[in-house]
């Protein structure tokens, strides 16, 4: 597996999400927490056909993360890509880390 380099944690503030391109497809992260951890799914909201996800709201329900669109709210799963409304908009899931204070997604 490949990753790309895409920035330094710091660059993304605790709670929100920025957008990136990987390998050409525009990537949503997100930065959970002050912790160290991102997630990262693709940035096209499948209800809106608009690449608009990096700016929604991280909500957790049962124990898991996801990101509620900021146009129609559908959510969708930060590990997964799974959408909670309706299964067939689930969105692709990148697996992604943070090695020494970089921000890597798989591309």
């Amino acid at each position: 597996m490949s990753f790309e380099s895409i920035c330094n944690i710091e660059d993304i503030v605790p709670g929100t999400g920025v957008c990136a391109l990987v390998a050409g497809q525009q990537v949503a992260l997100f930065r959970p927490s002050n912790e160290p951890q991102v997630f990262a799914v693709s940035n096209c909201d499948p209800f809106a056909h608009s690449n608009v996800l990096s700016r929604g709201l991280i909500v957790e329900h049962k124990g898991e993360l996801w990101v509620a669109s900021p146009l129609k709210k559908q959510r969708f799963n930060l590990s997964t890509g799974e959408c909670m409304e309706d299964a067939r908009f689930n969105i692709k899931a990148y697996f992604a880390r943070v090695v020494d204070g970089v921000v890597e997604v798989s591309a």
